[in-house]
């Protein structure tokens, strides 16, 4: 087992019901005047914003509303909601939604602590983040797993970033799966999709001495191949909806690459797809992750996906690459059972001329400045 250091720091309240907790955690967590940050209509049309609104009030809480995260999360907005909350004297952000209305708040967080800074350089690097204003969850999509995790994504533009932090990580989670039962089926499809991503972007990583590690990332993928059909057959199967949230979180919270090194390739070209074509995450990391397995599986690579295609999806191949390539197929499959695309031109653009591809890898490599992954490094022409 390889060293390393594991810090979550965030509560988490499990279960059906458990949305009637935001009220006391945001008072645990020293708010007293609170941003509401969610998405479109549907937070709204199902009652949910006015019952968090009324409870936060009847808690002698002051809550703010503040609607309009988008998918792809806008740099604009998330101004727009940090100077809203500081003009509101805010200090707590509750975010209502999924990884877009997570992400959205984390920004809008930061903002508020640090208004003589530009939002933009804290995701370039060029500023440092110190300080943030803290921020709950109550989870209705699970997906993204931001929740409990340290990153946030922004776009600006046609760029889009991450940025790692301890600072993004909320203070607290609720996580009931009611609130994810009249989800639409393409949202449980994605939402599945990034769960499997954000766990096999840690397992695929060049560390391969980390057995209790891979065991329960191995465990985690079962889980969700398991139950994801089930939610998307039907999202009101509390019983496999409750599992897609949990495995949601855990798969973001770093527990299934504890002592790896993160690869996260696909999802830094996920993300240079999004930017340039504005479509739904989860479309754009299982549109590459075929392309992507092929190309790194070869000669060393062939050994893990081996594990993996064995591990994961019971392949009894003998040999390491029949059994790799086996694996990878049946994970597509899988991906293409939920109506998910396993091709760039699956996305509705056609098939993409080279100057296209060349500049979804410009920038993805940041202008011809940085490579990505660690399973197996590419730079810009493997990219």
């Amino acid at each position: 087992m390889e060293s390393f250091v594991y810090h979550m720091p965030t509560e988490i309240r499990f279960g059906p019901g458990s949305e009637d907790g935001a009220a006391e955690l945001v008072r645990k967590y020293g708010g007293r005047r609170v941003l509401v940050v969610y998405g479109g209509g549907s937070a709204v049309k199902s009652g949910l914003i006015g019952r968090l609104t009324a409870q936060l009030e009847a808690g002698g809480l002051t809550a703010v509303p503040f609607g309009g995260a988008q998918p792809n999360p806008r740099l604009a907005h998330a101004r727009e909601g940090a100077a809203l909350a500081r003009a509101q004297d805010v200090d707590f952000i509750l975010a209502v939604g999924g990884g877009s209305a997570i992400d959205t708040a984390k920004a809008i967080a930061h903002g508020t602590a640090n208004p003589g800074v530009e939002l933009w350089d804290f995701w370039l690097g060029k500023a440092a983040l110190t300080r943030t204003t803290p921020v709950g969850v109550v989870l209705t999509i699970p997906a993204a797993g931001s929740e409990t995790s340290d990153s946030a994504v922004l776009t600006n533009g046609d760029a889009k970033r991450g940025l790692n932090s301890s600072f993004n990580r909320p203070v607290f989670a609720i996580l009931d799966p009611r609130l994810a039962a009249t989800l639409p089926k393409f949202q449980v499809a994605c939402g599945v999709t990034d769960i499997l991503m954000h766990t096999l972007d840690r397992y695929f990583n060049p560390v391969s001495d980390n057995e209790t590690t891979d065991a329960l990332a191995e465990a985690l993928l079962r889980t969700v191949l398991r139950n994801g059909p089930a939610a998307l057959e039907n999202p009101g199967n509390l019983h496999a909806m409750s599992e897609l949230m949990w495995c949601g979180s855990l798969s973001h919270n770093g527990l299934t690459g504890l002592g790896g090194k993160k690869d996260f390739a696909v999802h830094q070209l996920g993300h240079a797809i999004s930017a340039k074509y504005d479509v739904a995450h989860g479309v754009s990391l299982s549109a590459v992750w075929p392309a992507w397995a092929r190309y790194v599986a070869g000669s060393d690579g062939f050994r893990r996906f081996a594990q993996f295609a064995r591990q994961v999806w019971a392949v009894d191949e003998a040999g390491d690459e029949a059994a790799a390539r086996l694996g990878i197929e049946r994970q597509t499959a899988f991906f293409r059972s939920l109506g998910m695309p396993v091709s760039l031109p699956e996305l509705g653009f056609g098939v993409l001329t080279e100057g296209d591809l060349a500049d979804l890898a410009a920038r993805c490599s940041y202008g011809h400045s940085r490579t990505i992954g660690s399973f197996r490094v590419l730079d810009e022409a493997a990219m």
